[in-house]
């Protein structure tokens, strides 16, 4: 596979097991090949009724290359969302994102993420690009 240059397309799903009901992310990103840079949209899907159950986050972050061996990506990206809080109560506040990522050159690999008080750890990363 030849290595990408300029500005690419990868859509990404990250999902822990295949337990019915269970949170999967969702990445679509533009990658800046000659500056490691990511920018893009996560998507977090669970099977909870609305409003609940879809969350959408901006995310940027970088690439980092681990050099030896067969080359390893290591993406890493943050992002923020607004969450609000469920009645009686009145408002809304700023949650975190952030997601680390381990892919070889096709975009596949191992990774996490956390959001909110949620932390989902173990999950496989899979390219979902259209060929």
């Amino acid at each position: 596979m030849t290595e990408p240059v300029g500005l690419y397309h990868v859509t990404l799903k990250v999902s822990h097991g295949d337990m019915p009901g269970a949170q999967t992310l969702n990445l679509d990103l533009a990658v800046s090949a000659p500056t490691g840079t990511v920018h893009g949209t996560a998507t977090i899907t669970q099977a909870l009724p609305p409003p609940y159950g879809i969350i959408h986050i901006p995310v940027h972050g970088q690439i980092y290359h681990t050099g030896f061996g067969q080359d390893t990506l290591l993406v890493h990206l943050i992002g923020q969302y607004v969450v609000s809080v469920p009645p009686p109560a009145i408002g809304s506040y700023l949650a975190h994102f952030s997601a680390g990522l381990a892919v070889d050159k096709s975009w596949n690999g191992k990774g996490s993420y956390e959001y909110g008080n949620h932390i989902v750890g173990d999950c496989k990363v899979t390219n979902t690009s259209p060929k």
